[in-house]
């Protein structure tokens, strides 16, 4: 049972007819709905004098809020944040888009007041959510019902988004499980764990873990694609709401594959950008494709994936990088190379 303790709350207690000190405590409860039974974990007062529950300021409205949460999770349901995230997405009204997507005007802005959608309608907007290339079929097969600046800037968006997740499937299932696992990673921070990402899964199982080619940049090895669809963030990736389309791919990654994040997470993955930089910078493939290029000139020299795969082949044979402490004294010994 989970206690929190609300340190110099005090409410109204009927039972102690008295003003006391109350602590939240978070309790189940089952409610049918439409035939069908469900439990619920809601959060309780308890009264710290003599145990019983007590109705404090709000804590109907979070029952309420919680019930509903888990109502729609459990039916694989969309939420109001889902929706609101999908306006966003395509800069478009919620009643233009409950057009777009072939409900009727008024079936969203109701969404948005809490009424819970069917799974049918649910299962539309979530592939909206995940597709631009889906909205895009769903706002030409509704044209007819949209304002020319409504199709037009909705249309743009689609468009643009279609065009920023350009890269491979592969890559954007590992990019949602490194935010999954790291919840805030810096652009220059994460080209460098997919570049670890990718040369330790070559290495443990003789083939790239995504087909993207990597680039021997000034700060060290980049994906451009990665670099391209980060460079419209204003601010930090996982709290703009167009990453709404990595959720859920990331359970599409092999154990293997998982496997292979998680060691660099925890390992490469403590460390900041500039320090994975100096690790890049003393190894063999980074070196070789700068090769006559001076540090402050730009270059787009690829990094072939063969040699990324063979030097971290011979890395293993001598550090075991399949574990993390094998990979924590290759990390150690590279950065006291200076």
């Amino acid at each position: 049972m989970t206690i929190m303790t609300e340190k110099g709350r005090r409410d109204f207690c009927i039972e102690c007819r008295k003003e006391t000190e109350y602590f939240l405590q978070k309790k189940n409860i089952v409610k049918t709905i439409r035939d069908k039974e469900y439990t619920f974990r809601i959060t309780t007062a308890v009264c710290s004098e003599c145990g019983a529950e007590m109705s404090i300021p709000g804590l109907i409205d979070k029952n309420v809020q919680e019930i509903d949460e888990q109502y729609r999770a459990a039916e694989g349901l969309v939420s109001v944040d889902d929706i609101e995230k999908l306006m966003k997405i395509y800069k478009i009204g919620k009643a233009p888009l409950s057009l777009a997507l072939g409900f009727g005007e008024v079936t969203l802005p109701r969404y948005l007041e809490g009424q819970v959608p069917s799974k049918e309608y649910s299962d539309i907007i979530r592939a909206a959510l995940a597709s631009p290339a889906y909205m895009k079929r769903k706002l030409m097969e509704n044209r007819d019902k949209l304002s020319d600046a409504a199709y037009k800037k909705a249309m743009g968006a689609a468009e643009s988004m279609e065009s920023l997740f350009s890269v491979s499937d592969k890559m954007l299932r590992v990019i949602a499980y490194v935010f999954e696992k790291l919840e805030e990673v810096t652009p220059l921070m994460l080209q460098k764990l997919l570049y670890f990402i990718q040369g330790i899964y070559s290495a443990l199982f003789g083939r790239p873990i995504f087909t993207e080619d990597c680039r021997a940049w000034v700060h060290g090895p980049v994906y451009p694609e990665v670099y391209d669809l980060f460079r419209d963030f204003k601010y930090n990736p996982i709290d703009d709401a167009r990453f709404a389309l990595l959720e859920g791919t990331a359970d599409a990654l092999t154990e293997n594959e998982k496997k292979v994040i998680d060691l660099v997470v925890n390992t490469f993955g403590l460390y900041g950008g500039k320090v994975l930089e100096k690790i890049t910078h003393n190894e063999k493939p980074w070196r070789d494709a700068r090769k006559g290029y001076d540090d402050s000139i730009p270059s787009s020299e690829l990094l072939p994936k063969e040699s990324i795969m063979k030097y971290y082949m011979a890395v293993n044979e001598k550090y075991k990088i399949g574990t993390t402490d094998g990979l924590m004294d290759y990390i150690h010994d590279m950065l006291a190379a200076g």
